[in-house]
């Protein structure tokens, strides 16, 4: 396998990521004492930091990989808001796709972190489903970005935030149909069997388990069997399952794979799941094998889990891992 062309082709990639962005903020300190008003941690904070979180992570991954993202996505009328656009073009990163709502709050997520350790999150959001305007608006704006950019793959990344209904996920997939572009999906539980006939899905092993009502997926066999009954009910594709430690399984209907986990000093699972879909859409968009695809964006999601908080994939380290590893 030509690991260097595969990692070359990336440069040359466009992926549009329709999902729910967010801002991740920190405060870093470190920990010395316990409050006297309750049994928690005092933090004593040494520094802060926003990042590009959520379906903006995904698009974070993309652009570490050499590739072209387009964000799509609906933010607040809001000083986050502003911060959000700010971070993008830090980044180099288009804010075409990006919409303004008076009606929505943009996502945020803080994580207190204390001696390297997470030790609180507080999330700011608006979760309910996007109104007939915002909708209208949103899938028409989707649309103009395809016909602009041509992307070579679109992603959806589903974080539960309302942005991603089931006409946003026909309309759009069907623009997508019509374009002859693939498209896969990082689903959550409300949407996870509104997603019909796409070229790949992939939920991890919990969602797996809640979008099928499933609880026993205990053993691989029992999960072999999911994956079929999801991939028959569903007809996607191809359905690449990650398994956290255990590694990934991927079926293409008939066969299925599984690769098992790179031993990691894991510090941080947060963002890995982005990481994955990333790596994936840009391989899947390359036409590459089914081991392929699942072997290196397994291995990416692996290197993530070493820095603590939401990181992107590092390419040159992943180039290098695969080149050893795969």
């Amino acid at each position: 396998m030509d690991y260097k062309k595969i990692f070359e082709t990336f440069n040359q990639q466009k992926v549009m990521i329709v999902g729910d962005v967010m801002v991740d903020a920190y405060l870093w300190g470190h920990v010395e004492r316990i409050s006297p008003e309750a049994p928690v941690p005092v933090v004593s904070v040494d520094k802060r930091a926003n990042r590009l979180g959520g379906a903006a992570n995904v698009a974070l991954n993309v652009k570490a990989l050499g590739a072209t993202p387009i964000p799509c996505a609906i933010i607040g009328k809001d000083t986050r808001g502003d911060e959000f656009r700010g971070l993008l073009e830090k980044r180099n990163i288009t804010d075409d796709g990006i919409i303004t709502s008076k009606y929505r709050s943009t996502t945020t997520k803080f994580r207190i972190i204390g001696n390297n350790t997470q030790m609180l999150r507080v999330d700011e959001e608006t979760t309910y489903d996007l109104n007939t305007e915002e909708q209208k608006l949103f899938v028409e704006n989707c649309e103009k970005m395809i016909n602009q950019h041509n992307p070579d793959v679109i992603i959806f990344e589903d974080y539960d935030k309302g942005l991603i209904t089931v006409e946003v996920i026909d309309k759009i997939t069907a623009l997508a149909d019509k374009a002859k572009i693939p498209v896969v999906a990082d689903p959550k539980k409300k949407n996870f069997l509104n997603y019909k006939n796409l070229t790949l899905f992939k939920p991890n092993l919990k969602e797996l388990k809640e979008g099928l009502n499933l609880n026993e997926l205990n053993t691989f066999d029992k999960i072999e069997k999911a994956i079929f009954k999801l991939q028959d009910q569903q007809t996607h594709e191809l359905v690449m399952v990650t398994l956290s430690d255990k590694g990934v399984m991927i079926s293409d209907g008939t066969e299925i794979i599984r690769l098992p986990a790179h031993y990691r000093s894991i510090a941080d699972v947060s963002g890995a799941g982005d990481t994955v879909i990333g790596t994936l859409a840009l391989c899947l968009a390359q036409n590459l094998e089914i081991r392929d695809i699942a072997a290196i964006s397994n291995l990416a999601g692996g290197l993530v889990c070493e820095h603590v908080g939401v990181v992107p994939v590092n390419k040159e380290k992943l180039l290098r891992e695969a080149l050893r590893l795969l």
